[in-house]
């Protein structure tokens, strides 16, 4: 498995969370952000035992949830749903995000 797996279950620890104290004031969204980090594992999990274009399929998959489960937490921020998010959290996001990147869009073999 890849090192970052152990790092997307401690976003998903995090983003367990957020969506307890979004769920206060939005089920909707909380339920969005829990769906969108599932995808996030799951995902990264399915692509580490696939190959090639699959394989990036995957990684591409949990890319875009990545993402999308920091737009939920910045969209309940803006809308003042939550406070302030602890800034490892918000580095874990990043680190995954960017370490996505790196696999969907490295120079093809």
């Amino acid at each position: 498995m890849l090192r970052i797996y152990e790092v997307i279950l401690a976003m998903a620890g995090d983003a367990a969370g957020i969506a307890e104290q979004i769920e206060r004031r939005d089920s909707d969204l909380a339920r969005q952000l829990r769906r969108a980090m599932h995808s996030v594992a799951l995902n990264t999990a399915e692509g580490a035992g696939n190959t090639a274009g699959h394989k990036r399929q995957r990684y591409q998959t949990a890319l875009g949830s990545a993402r999308e489960v920091l737009a939920c937490v910045q969209v309940a921020q803006a809308m003042r749903y939550i406070g302030t998010v602890d800034a490892r959290a918000l580095d874990r996001m990043d680190h995954v995000i960017a370490t996505l990147g790196r696999l969907v869009y490295r120079r093809a073999s």
